[in-house]
């Protein structure tokens, strides 16, 4: 038995006569009538009551029907979840992102993928830069969101912002009277910076920095990025830290701009041969939001 015999069957039940039956599914009524009796045979009883001038069910024929219309309802429903999974408007995504996202952007652009796609389910993980571009490799992550450069081409990126770099100080430090401190005053000075291993790309990039100002830095504490914020306040050293973070607006930590502004960037990264349509829905939103911290930006 298939679907369509099924749904020859319906049509009748529904008519309680085969003309109109034949009318509505656009066949002659002949190879509707055979097609019935095909069903019938194959089912081992009678469908219907042909003994009158109108054709009836019979108490087989009731039941076949009760079920008949549940399973197209739920045929009905998958071929709709289906399309809507092909749009990318259900399914779901992981996203991964760094800590310091999570204070500055993360909700927003949630809130807004969400208001678009409030059927697809979206998991988070907190994942230091590295340990994100290999999850994405291994398929346990969809898209995550790194520091510059990124190197593998087997991955595409999206710029997602553009942001400067500043020093951060313990509050009462004899730079922090400064509105904008040169890199090359913090030559003598102790460093709390995050493990190179944490984001291989971003710790060489701060490196350079360090080395074009003339000095290499002497780190004596080493954390996440958010912890480097408390470790700052309490007087462990200084560091070199995202715009973004100051949102955090921790207490006895003081940021400030870098002569010559330094900047930083933050990708969107995902394996090159994903075709998920949910994800490519989450890159309209994503660049969405790039687009209007550009704007934001030029203001």
């Amino acid at each position: 038995m298939d679907l369509r015999h099924l749904r020859y069957f319906a049509t009748v039940a529904e008519e309680r006569h085969f003309g109109r039956a034949a009318e509505r599914l656009h066949i002659a009524q002949p190879p509707l009538s055979r097609q019935i009796q095909a069903l019938e045979k194959e089912l081992g009883f009678a469908l219907f009551d042909r003994s009158n001038r109108r054709v009836e069910l019979t108490p087989a024929g009731v039941v076949l029907l009760r079920h008949a219309r549940k399973l197209f309802e739920a045929v009905d429903l998958a071929v709709h979840e289906a399309k809507r999974a092909s749009h990318g408007e259900s399914g779901r995504i992981m996203v991964s992102y760094p800590s310091s996202l999570a204070y500055s952007g993360l909700t927003e652009l949630l809130r807004a993928f969400r208001a678009r796609f409030p059927q697809v389910e979206v998991a988070l993980r907190e994942l230091p830069p590295q340990h994100q571009v290999d999850e994405i490799h291994a398929g346990r992550v969809d898209i995550g969101f790194v520091r510059p450069p990124v190197d593998d081409p087997m991955l595409a990126t999206e710029l997602v912002r553009q942001e400067p770099l500043l020093v951060a100080l313990p509050e009462g430090h004899a730079l922090a009277s400064k509105s904008r401190i040169p890199l090359s005053a913090l030559a003598r000075e102790s460093f709390v910076l995050f493990p190179r291993p944490r984001g291989p790309g971003y710790f060489d990039h701060l490196m350079r920095l360090f080395r074009d100002a003339g000095f290499t830095p002497r780190i004596v504490q080493e954390a996440p990025q958010l912890d480097i914020v408390s470790l700052v306040a309490a007087g462990f050293g200084v560091s070199v830290l995202p715009s973004s973070l100051r949102s955090l607006r921790r207490a006895g930590i003081v940021l400030r701009p870098i002569v010559g502004n330094p900047q930083t960037a933050l990708l969107a990264v995902w394996l090159r041969d994903n075709r998920s349509a949910v994800l490519e829905e989450f890159l309209e939103v994503v660049r969405a939001f790039a687009l209007k911290n550009r704007r934001k930006k030029a203001t």
